[in-house]
């Protein structure tokens, strides 16, 4: 096989690799210049570095956003927001205040600099691509361990070159280009691919057009996306004041990609992603007429002045259909404020938009949520049952020409044929020269000796991090749970306007786990406690198990409730790694058929697992069925440092054993939560 050679991936992994081979499926450890953390995740991520005895984080900028969870319907979220700023404060890392914006477009406008790294603990880092980053959203504990100056290990991806042509149809923009992938290729199929955009059609997309595509590659599987840093970028850095962080980066004129694949964009025609998956993809034409009761613009997925300046000039003077919602999320505070300046939050507002504050809001189900069964049609980049806040729902994912007509028709509407029947032309937009930049809305971080006098504010609902009990040499337990395919983390652990707010309390958010596939879960979790803990039980998964949200969440509260162990036929990556790290046993079927032999309250065993998973041990394990009395083969993909980190109970508990030994003047190896090489499945 011919490796690719010459890319812009190589060119940014090789400025930043401390570790391995840069040859697919080798593990490799990776400098990280900045982070970034939203407030969903966050608080687990600021608690880490307290276990971690973090003084001050070690990279060039870490930022905390507070995004996700603003609804203040009481005091926990508001408690959140008080510890995550106290933790800023005391860790040196800026603060992006609540109604700032959405993390991944807010961080390209202040922050994002072409050839750096940038580590996020939310999926949707990958859009920082945009800027000719390299952007790689992983669970929170290895963002922790960024922060603190330790490389992030990743297996190496292959590259899969992109390469663009033509220029975009009036009606058809960027979300479009992305939804072609989706429909081409599916919601795996990226998996271990690093998605690298190039071709003359680069041309004719702005840096914001970059960030829709580099966004939902996620939804693909994408290790990360990347596009260059052109034109195109110094322009937006120019619009942002920065234009002096511009540098120039692209492939060699000779790279090889180890794929390929190619786009006509001027053969683009508008596409949506039908309910529940964001690679059901289908030209919106073919499902003109559907009734809609909702539409709404926003989120990192359509975060774009543009995006919102053409919709508010497709509804100008017009009147929203009366059974709509047409809901306007502005991604920035700063997008909110040029919007205005343009008039366009006039004609939004005149023609029956709903504007909220700057946020991801309805994109977590945190307000918003639509009818049950009634089309509600989104800018974002999921539509997984449940997650919009009504179980019931009917999510459409599309673009924001797609969404505002339909707004003024009340049915899914192709806007070409809506442009032809009415007589209107598409909307020339004339956009600022430069941005209403607000950098007031960041706390800068406090000079050392300041900080380290901060102590953090903790509410009543912030439990801490659960102390785990290291990994038995036998488990012996019932399946208490059996999922199909492409079962999300926004199913295993439910985010929206009831559950988000406990994301600090563990032990009450763990009352939450599964109920979207089995209300019943947490209640027979706890029957099967005892004296000593939870009742270890076993869960059984099918294929891309853990898609979606980079949560911790989806791992730390079912090992609350006692899970052990995870037998699936293959898994996204973040949520493997999340396992892994909390110490939770990812197994995978040797034969996928094996899933079928498996039955809720089937007790299984595994024995010998201190010597299974001890380092150089082969990966492979015999999982005993003795309800039917049958034994099958599973396989693991644990590195050496990660079996020990999963022995110990998690990466937690094996960081805090590895720093008692080091005061006692042991020679040891803190690299224990690098993940791993593999074939495994999609970043979520």
């Amino acid at each position: 096989m011919t490796l690719s050679h010459g890319t812009l991936a190589h060119r940014l992994i090789a400025d930043h690799l401390v570790d391995g081979r840069m040859q697919p499926g080798h593990e490799i450890g990776l400098q990280i210049d900045q982070t970034l953390t939203q407030d969903a995740t966050g608080t687990l991520v600021m608690q880490e570095l307290e276990a971690l005895g973090l003084d001050r984080v070690r990279t060039q900028v870490s930022v905390q956003y507070v995004d996700h969870n603003l609804l203040q319907a009481d005091e926990r979220n508001a408690e959140d927001h008080a510890f995550l700023r106290s933790a800023c404060r005391r860790f040196g890392i800026w603060y992006s205040k609540p109604g700032n914006g959405v993390s991944h477009p807010t961080h390209m406008q202040y922050f994002g600099i072409p050839g750096r790294t940038l580590a996020g603990s939310d999926s949707h880092t990958c859009a920082a691509g945009s800027l000719g980053m390299l952007g790689l959203g992983t669970g929170g504990l290895e963002v922790a361990l960024a922060m603190t100056g330790r490389p992030l290990y990743v297996t190496m991806p292959e590259i899969w070159g992109v390469r663009l042509t033509g220029r975009l149809p009036e009606w058809v923009s960027a979300k479009d280009v992305v939804l072609e992938l989706l429909r081409r290729h599916g919601v795996k199929g990226a998996v271990n691919r690093i998605l690298e955009y190039h071709g003359p059609g680069l041309a004719g997309l702005t840096a914001m057009d970059r960030h829709v595509i580099a966004n939902m590659g996620a939804e693909l599987g994408a290790t990360t996306s990347v596009f260059p840093a052109d034109t195109a970028v110094r322009d937006f850095l120019r619009t942002e004041g920065r234009e002096a962080d511009f540098r120039e980066l692209t492939a060699e004129p000779d790279a090889v990609y180890d794929l390929t694949d190619e786009i006509d964009l001027s053969a683009l025609e508008p596409l949506i992603a039908r309910p529940t998956s964001p690679g059901n993809v289908v030209p919106v034409r073919e499902v003109s007429g559907e009734p809609i009761g909702q539409a709404v613009i926003g989120s990192s997925a359509n975060p774009g002045l543009r995006d919102f300046a053409i919709a508010a000039a497709i509804v100008a003077g017009r009147q929203t259909h009366p059974a709509v919602s047409f809901d306007i999320n502005p991604t920035s505070r700063e997008i909110l404020a040029d919007l205005t300046k343009m008039g366009s939050t006039f004609d939004l507002i005149a023609a029956g938009a709903r504007i909220h504050q700057a946020g991801c809001l309805g994109c977590i189900g945190m307000g918003q949520a639509p009818a049950p069964g009634l089309g509600s049609l989104r800018t974002f980049p999921r539509n997984f049952p449940g997650r919009s806040g009504t179980e019931q729902d009917a999510v459409w994912l599309c673009s924001p020409e797609t969404a505002a007509v339909s707004a003024l028709t009340g049915e899914i509407t192709d806007p070409r044929a809506w442009a032809a029947e009415e007589g209107v032309p598409y909307p020339r937009l004339r956009l600022p020269a430069h941005s209403t930049v607000n950098r007031a809305m960041f706390e800068p971080p406090l000079p050392p000796e300041q900080a380290a006098r901060i102590e953090l504010e903790r509410g009543p609902n912030i439990s801490g991090l659960p102390d785990f009990d290291p990994l038995p040499d036998v488990l012996d337990g019932p399946v208490l749970l059996k999922c199909g395919d492409n079962v999300s983390t926004d199913e295993i652990s439910p985010a929206g306007a009831k559950a988000l707010p406990y994301r600090s309390n563990i032990p009450r958010l763990a009352e939450f786990t599964f109920t979207r596939i089995d209300p019943d879960y947490p209640r027979r979790a706890a029957e099967l406690a005892t004296e000593g803990g939870p009742g270890r039980h076993f869960v059984v998964g099918g294929e891309n198990y853990g898609q979606g949200s980079s949560r911790e969440h989806a791992a730390i509260t079912p090992r609350h409730l006692g899970l052990r162990a995870v037998v699936a036929k293959s898994y996204a990556r973040i949520h493997w790694q999340n396992l892994a790290n909390f110490g939770v046993l990812p197994l995978e079927f040797d034969d996928p058929a094996d899933y079928d032999r498996f039955d809720v309250g089937d007790r299984l065993r595994l024995e010998h697992l201190h010597t299974a998973l001890a380092p150089g041990a082969e990966p492979r394990l015999r999982l005993r069925n003795t309800t039917k009395d049958e034994t099958y083969p599973v396989r693991h993909r644990l590195s050496d440092s990660r079996r020990r980190t999963l022995l110990d109970g998690g990466s937690i508990a094996a960081l805090a054993r590895e720093e008692q030994q080091h005061q006692r003047g042991a020679s040891t190896d803190i690299l224990a939560t690098q993940a791993d090489p593999g074939d495994l499945s999609h970043d979520g």
